[in-house]
């Protein structure tokens, strides 16, 4: 499910980002000579192009006729390659990934990208920054529109958080609330990991008890984080209440049920699902004494605890446990809302890159697997539409960077232009695109590598 979620995701905003650059070029009349999604190195699973007024395909294609380049040249060739790492949009007279100087027309002509005026081809090759931005933006609005937003309150975990141990070794325990961060109420969970993160050397103010304290991070904090790569920093301290039942759940056959809250094992008191899940892999195999509570009265029954130390139920997340904030918009409050949010999780992640200038921050990069991890493992659109807002917006991003070989490198050197009246010629542009290119494909090495590697450690 993850692979499905993440192809479909990543061909969606490959598709989108060329678009953007296909729209300007033909609205400023230059030639697209081929749109592809995927790359299509010596073999095309399609092929498609319009002329003699009829459309006409080729699948599973090494050559495109002769007769398709020569026929109606205006007209697009659109592909789909078999290498799913992105896509192209062949604009006649770029110098890009497909195509080198000698590649081009001795004699620069009217509809090629390379005489079109400085501003034009700037918006061009801004078009897929821009589209990826927008379409953003507009998922956001939507996806607010139709489903709301769900905030779970910080003081509404009543049993307070546990922390990953990078935390733990900061002062936290586990049960603590941080009310504050650099003397800033944080009301909302889903910011507040991201607050502790992105503050510089962050003073927290916490509650432990009935006590508030005052807690500094070290300033090893940020490089601590870094080598251990928690998913989470922090989670709600969860109940154990019953959602729903495995197949074959022996908890089925000892009478739990749903919604039933266990809360002491053999009579020891326990709040949590970590404590609870601990004290059943110290009692697997054995017959055990739950305590619970059900429509408010609290009981007793004797469990047979299988081997595993597994009672085979789901609990119920603490958004279905705890009181949380519940935000509807309609379309008009959904834009500004849609917008607003879009707007500081790009910032978000842009400020979060600064871990990568820490020592060892290579190692924090990772590649398709990495990406297709933060999918859920079961089917969820609402889920598929945020993920895939957060990726247009990286991707934006990322695209506007000013290394050759991205659309970033591209609008550096034309800016450049602008500024100074002055054109880089094509022997320094194909020569910056093959540095630029070999660069991007030592990234694109290194952090795939990142994932291997922690895959095999984990299986290891």
């Amino acid at each position: 499910m993850k692979v499905l979620a993440l192809f479909l995701s990543l061909s969606l905003l490959i598709i989108t980002h060329e678009f953007g650059h296909l729209g300007l070029a033909k609205l400023f009349k230059t030639r697209v000579r081929r749109f592809y999604m995927f790359f299509n190195w010596k073999f095309s699973i399609l092929k498609a192009k319009k002329f003699d007024g009829k459309w006409h395909f080729l699948f599973f294609n090494t050559t495109t006729p002769k007769e398709w380049e020569e026929k109606e040249p205006d007209n697009t060739l659109w592909g789909i390659g078999w290498i799913p790492l992105g896509g192209y949009c062949d604009i006649a007279g770029m110098i890009d990934e497909t195509k080198k100087a000698e590649d081009l027309e001795t004699t620069p002509q009217p509809w090629e990208y390379r005489t079109k005026p400085a501003w034009q081809r700037l918006l061009i090759i801004s078009g897929g920054v821009l589209v990826n931005f927008v379409s953003a933006l507009l998922l956001y609005t939507l996806i607010f529109a139709h489903w709301g937003e769900d905030k779970l309150p910080v003081r509404n975990a009543a049993l307070g958080y546990d922390y990953h141990q990078v935390l733990l070794d900061e002062g936290l325990q586990n049960g603590d609330v941080i009310y504050a961060v650099n003397g800033k109420e944080i009301f909302d969970f889903d910011s507040l990991g991201k607050q502790i993160l992105l503050a510089d050397q962050p003073t927290l103010t916490v509650k432990r008890g009935d006590s508030l304290l005052s807690l500094k991070l070290s300033e090893n904090f940020i490089g601590n984080v870094n080598m251990e790569r928690p998913k989470m920093l922090m989670a709600p301290r969860q109940p154990f209440v019953v959602k729903d039942f495995t197949p074959g759940s022996p908890a089925v056959k000892a009478g739990v049920q749903v919604g039933d809250s266990v809360v002491s094992i053999n009579g020891e008191a326990m709040a949590t699902y970590n404590e609870i899940s601990a004290a059943l892999k110290e009692h697997a195999g054995e017959t055990i004494t739950i305590g619970y509570f059900r429509n408010g009265e609290e009981s007793e029954m004797s469990f047979n605890l299988p081997s595993n130390g597994k009672m085979g139920v789901m609990l119920k997340s603490p958004l279905e446990v705890f009181q949380v904030k519940h935000l509807s918009y309609n379309i008009f409050q959904a834009i500004p809302a849609g917008i607003s949010h879009g707007w500081e999780t790009l910032v978000t992640y842009v400020t979060s890159l600064k871990i990568l200038f820490t020592k060892n921050g290579a190692q924090n990069l990772g590649g398709f697997i990495s990406i297709g991890s933060i999918f859920p493992d079961h089917w969820s659109w609402h889920a598929f539409w945020d993920i895939t807002a957060l990726l247009a917006l990286i991707l934006a991003f990322m695209n506007i960077i000013p290394i050759p070989g991205l659309d970033g490198g591209h609008i550096l050197f034309t800016l450049w232009e602008m500024v100074t009246r002055k054109k880089p010629s094509d022997k320094f542009l194909n020569y910056a695109q093959n540095v630029g290119m070999g660069l991007l494909l030592a990234l694109l090495i290194l952090a795939n590598g990142n994932d291997i590697w922690r895959l095999l450690q984990g299986l290891f």
